[in-house]
């Protein structure tokens, strides 16, 4: 078991360092005041189980090796969540622009859903990690998708693991018509976007001015109960 989690040390710090580093982009967007292409940032390194699993479908031997992380490269794992379509894209194009990763393979999924409906944009990086022997390059999974697509792939997954990925017919048929659902949702959201910002930056003034508002009426009190009792500390 120590030899596992020497093992899979450097990819919990890969993923510990990259949510850090994915969530200051939408603090950067928040900055510039634009709209953040980046909604939340999740991460997680595969558990033991699953890896298990990985290397019997794939038929390679259960044990800490070089093979095995050339095999899987989702070891180290991470998942973007975006609020429109569009703004995969942009995040997509913003990881190609970074220099403190290297990009090795991309997997359109969003152009080129899979035969079950799943859509999503994932892109195998190559990140190196300092550790006290030095630096040592890992590979990790970068997932990009909008929160209808993440509500969809969970919901699939579920259901892929209750039934051994045997699903009925009738529960996969379903689940495509539910997938192109989804997608029609997300096309539909971009489409009224420009109405979506507007709320949101209403929705933000509206908030700053109730805010700016309670403080000025709770100083006034304050102020108005100083005056009447003077001696009150």
């Amino acid at each position: 078991m120590n030899e596992w989690k020497q093992f899979l040390a450097p990819y919990k710090q890969a993923v510990a360092e990259l949510k850090v580093k994915l969530k200051g982009l939408r603090a950067q967007y928040e900055l510039e005041n634009v709209h953040t292409p980046v909604e939340f940032v999740t991460g997680r390194v595969k558990p033991l189980a699953s890896i298990y699993d990985k290397t019997l479908e794939k038929g390679i031997a259960f044990k800490p090796s070089d093979a095995l992380a050339a095999e899987l490269p989702d070891i180290a794992g991470l998942r973007i969540m975006c609020q429109f379509v569009d703004d995969i894209g942009k995040v997509v194009q913003t990881l190609r622009n970074r220099t403190d990763m290297r990009i090795i393979e991309e997997r359109d999924y969003i152009s080129n859903k899979k035969k079950s409906g799943y859509r999503s944009f994932h892109i195998i990086i190559e990140y190196p990690v300092q550790t006290i022997h030095g630096e040592k390059s890992i590979m990790a999974e970068i997932q990009i998708r909008t929160l209808a697509m993440n509500f969809w792939a969970s919901i699939e997954h579920s259901l892929n693991y209750k039934y051994s990925g045997e699903l009925p017919d009738e529960i996969r048929h379903r689940l495509e018509r539910a997938a192109e659902a989804a997608f029609r949702l997300d096309e539909e959201m971009s489409l009224i976007r420009d109405e979506i910002h507007d709320a949101q930056k209403y929705f933000s003034a509206f908030k700053e001015t109730a805010e700016r508002d309670y403080q000025i009426r709770n100083e006034r009190r304050n102020d108005h109960n100083e005056i009447r009792n003077p001696d009150k500390k």
